[in-house]
């Protein structure tokens, strides 16, 4: 989509207390402990304690903490453009509709945050958990060197691997595209979250303080937070063209591949082909940048035209002798993936296609790569993106 923008999570908010799976986890570790005393430290273990201590934090807010639910920079959103963040749990049906988006990836993210209550959701809202991994993997992760994909590093291999080949493979300009990860890990680290609420909500240093050791006291408190390792935080991946963030310098053109919608595919069972796949979506959207392919129009049409081309390309380089060139039952893999990511929004300016239209742009991909009279021909771009234009009324009346 267009632009981040922390007001996408009241949406979360209404699904995750629409939701009634149940399921018990266990946190993955304790952060270490802060130098706030924002709270006491209760080492909550139960829901018992967890409601306790979320109330007894309710005290030590600032009297106009309500204003930061709404506080983002606009100004900084004008210059963001990522046209691949994942519209989460896109499951409260407001009105029957024939398209079904109940996919595997939702249900499984469900069942991550089936046992956030709402104070759980409004502390991750107000103290800007929700927002501070992707913004801190957008403006200020800006090198390559040393990056690892994935919690630990689990995805690095693939990555850096299909990226190679990806610049390889398509005609742009692509060697100033840096790959970069969102780790939901950034929450434990008290400088990144000041700089971070600095620049989000234009607080002073004291009171950035104040935040980061808040968010600190939970990491530690509560459980469903895993440390900052719950998926939701890093529930994405989106590409960026380059722009200028003074005072900082210039943020280059990039991909941002968040752990979190990694590791539910993984979690479903499409872990081999999923990380590549996504790349090589959000690498299309770059081929798209170089190529004008976004106009001035902001419509849930023009954002679908463009994601399910993406879809595509990204298909049609899996597939290709001279790309990925998997085999059909890894085709049949990727198809799936595409399936999981749609979403039945047809009237938000999100709406980047449903799960039967991202999959059939998807073969549209495949098919073209293996219906090529010439094997391992690569179509230019500009190619490509008319036969894709030409296929799209089809590809949408799935």
């Amino acid at each position: 989509m267009r632009k981040l923008y922390s007001s996408m999570f009241a949406i979360v908010v209404c699904a995750f207390l629409a939701t009634s799976c149940q399921k018990d986890y266990k946190s993955d570790g304790a952060a270490q402990p802060s130098k706030s005393n924002a709270a006491a430290k209760t080492n909550a273990t139960t829901p018992a304690d967890v409601a306790a201590t979320l109330t007894k934090l309710r005290a030590t807010l600032p009297p106009n903490f309500e204003s930061r639910l709404n506080n983002i920079k606009a100004d900084l959103l004008a210059k963001v453009n990522p046209e691949y963040k994942y519209t989460v749990l896109n499951v409260l049906k407001l009105a029957a509709t024939p398209c079904d988006d109940n996919t595997m990836v939702t249900q499984w993210l469900n069942m991550q945050l089936s046992d956030w209550t709402y104070d759980i959701i409004f502390y991750a809202s107000l103290t800007g958990m929700l927002d501070f991994p992707t913004y801190d993997a957008l403006l200020f992760t800006n090198s390559e060197s040393g990056q690892q994909f994935g919690i630990n590093g689990e995805y690095t291999q693939r990555i850096t691997k299909t990226i190679k080949d990806l610049k390889r493979f398509w005609d742009i300009q692509s060697s100033q595209i840096i790959v970069v990860p969102m780790h939901g890990s950034m929450l434990q680290d008290r400088d990144r979250v000041i700089r971070m609420d600095m620049v989000l909500f234009g607080d002073t240093e004291p009171a950035a303080e104040f935040w980061a050791d808040l968010i600190a006291e939970l990491l530690q408190d509560i459980p469903q937070y895993r440390n900052g390792n719950h998926p939701i935080f890093t529930f994405n991946s989106f590409a960026q063209a380059s722009f200028s963030f003074p005072p900082y310098g210039v943020v280059p053109d990039k991909i941002v591949m968040g752990d979190g919608i990694m590791d539910s595919y993984t979690a479903i069972g499409y872990g081999d082909v999923a990380p590549q796949a996504i790349l090589a979506h959000e690498f299309g959207h770059h081929v798209q940048f170089q190529n004008n392919v976004f106009g001035t129009e902001s419509s849930p049409e023009a954002t679908r035209r463009t994601e399910l081309m993406a879809d595509a390309m990204s298909a049609y380089f899996l597939s290709s002798a001279r790309g990925a060139s998997m085999q059909w039952k890894r085709v049949k893999e990727f198809l799936q993936v595409f399936f999981n990511i749609g979403d039945c929004s047809f009237n938000s300016i999100n709406h980047h296609g449903t799960p039967t239209q991202r999959m059939a742009a998807a073969d549209f991909g495949y098919q073209t790569a293996n219906n090529a009279q010439k094997q391992g021909h690569i179509l230019s771009s500009v190619e490509f993106i008319a036969l894709f234009d030409a296929a799209l009324p089809t590809i949408v009346s799935k």
